[in-house]
């Protein structure tokens, strides 16, 4: 199974950009997106359908033009969930999960903490992220949590650990809580391949940070610990340029 997982930052805006033909370049299996920023009444369904994609699932934010996450699949999921059920989440169309011959995939994206109101509901969010998961594991312990973390983990996955040791996405709390979340029964997919530095998925559009590399890794394949002797490949594809992130790509044997 190869999964690829893409913060697309708009869907529309991506498929202007050329999303769709890079996308049957890629051929993945399933793909998780996040940040649509779009309801399914807004899109040409049929131009995912010719791209190879006949089974899509939107979970779209109640608020129009933001957040929001989906999947695409090439082959009819078992199951589909829209959801966590921690219901000051769900209304912002966060998580989406499908479920593939035992292997349970989900695209995640979690909010940033831009201000201190956002932050506060930021953590409170993971902590109840964790506890769902803990239970969903008990059901469904073959995961892959794909997505936008909004987090880096160590210092290795920024380009400027000091300076921003005090900004959303590298505060000790968030790193605590992926360390925390990772050692749960997670495999953070690319370290476990790839343990060098400079290797980013999100750059700020100011200063010419991707030009530059000044980025930050805030896009994961999690992979329950249960399908480590699975995992056969996991990279960064930074050659794609739809979005201020670039896709991740994961392949399960």
């Amino acid at each position: 199974m190869k999964i690829v997982s893409y913060n697309v930052n708009g869907i529309r805006a991506a498929i202007n950009k050329g999303f769709l033909s890079w996308l049957q370049l890629v051929d993945p299996d399933v793909v998780c997106l996040q940040e649509i920023k779009a309801l399914e009444s807004q899109l040409e369904l049929e131009l995912f359908h010719q791209a190879g994609y006949r089974y899509n699932y939107w979970f779209s934010a109640q608020k129009k033009g933001y957040s929001g996450v989906a999947i695409l699949s090439k082959t009819e999921p078992d199951k589909v969930v829209y959801g966590t059920e921690i219901d000051y989440m769900d209304f912002e169309g966060r998580n989406l999960r499908a479920d593939f011959n035992g292997v349970s995939v989900m695209s995640l994206y979690l909010p940033s903490g831009t201000n201190l109101a956002r932050l506060d509901h930021k953590l409170q969010y993971m902590d109840d992220f964790q506890d769902y998961i803990n239970q969903l594991k008990k059901k469904s312990p073959n995961l892959v949590i794909c997505g936008d973390y909004n987090i880096c983990h160590e210092a290795i996955d920024i380009h400027d650990p000091v300076r921003n040791k005090n900004v959303s996405g590298f505060l000790p709390v968030e790193r605590e809580w992926i360390g925390n979340f990772i050692d749960s029964g997670f495999i953070d997919s690319f370290r476990f391949f790839n343990k060098e530095p400079h290797n980013y998925t999100w750059w700020s559009y100011r200063a010419n940070s991707r030009a530059n590399n000044k980025g930050w890794r805030l896009d994961y394949g999690m992979v329950s610990s249960t399908l480590e002797s699975k995992l056969k490949r996991s990279v960064i594809l930074n050659e794609a340029v739809h979005s201020d992130h670039c896709p991740i790509l994961l392949e399960l044997e």
